[in-house]
């Protein structure tokens, strides 16, 4: 009975902890690379979110281009070449062009999506004391032992399972080499369930992406 409370507190502490810092737990699917790319880790970078949100957009952006920067790569968020709304398809190509970019990041949030789960039932034991019957002479008898007066007895308890659902941001990461006419090298897609923390689920994105792209060279893997 106590490891069961024990261990549920742990958990729910977890959990509050979590949502304290914000630290959802995110994570990198559906990962693609190029296998035939075979040029130089990229090393200047123009890093793009599709945001209306002109707030969130900068933040986006930061957080990548900051995480690229430690990697030693010349990262360019594009609110600062266009302030207003994301550069089109041609204002890339003329930023491309006219900066020297060998490297497009574009951060893409797709529709939100509900995971179900079944959290399955479980028993504890509780114990509880059962005093008898004062209003029976029997039990109020001075002569009677006092144990006799109270018994100690043990009930389950269940704890029946339940549906639980949570929301997933779903966002699409591509990198794009702009030598040879631009082309797609690399593509994940990150979920995370219940964001906490704005700012830290983006650096969170940001540190899975880039840690990635410097594994697969793609990137310089020097930090």
């Amino acid at each position: 009975m106590n490891v069961v409370r024990r261990a549920l507190a742990a958990a729910f502490v977890g959990c509050l902890i979590s949502q304290i810092l914000g630290c959802a737990s995110s994570s990198l699917v559906a990962k693609w690379e190029d296998p035939t790319f075979q040029a130089p880790p990229l090393g200047k970078m123009l890093v793009i979110a599709v945001r209306k949100d002109a707030a969130k957009r900068r933040i986006w952006e930061d957080a990548f281009s900051g995480e690229l920067s430690k990697h030693g790569v010349a990262a360019t968020s594009s609110y600062r070449l266009f302030p207003d709304t994301p550069p089109d398809t041609n204002q890339v190509l003329a930023s491309v062009q006219g900066n020297g970019f060998d490297g497009i990041l574009v951060i893409l949030r797709l529709p939100t999506e509900t995971d179900t789960n079944y959290v399955k039932g479980y028993m504890t034991t509780d114990r509880d004391v059962r005093y008898g019957d004062y209003t029976n002479p029997y039990y109020t008898s001075l002569h009677r032992p006092y144990w006799q007066r109270y018994s100690t007895y043990y009930h389950d308890i269940e704890h029946p399972g339940y549906i639980d659902s949570q929301s997933v941001d779903i966002r699409s990461i591509d990198v794009t080499a702009t030598g040879n006419g631009g082309r797609l090298i690399w593509n994940a897609t990150s979920r995370t369930p219940k964001p906490g923390s704005v700012l830290e689920v983006q650096r969170g994105i940001a540190r899975l992406v880039i840690s990635e792209l410097a594994k697969k060279r793609i990137i310089s893997s020097r930090k």
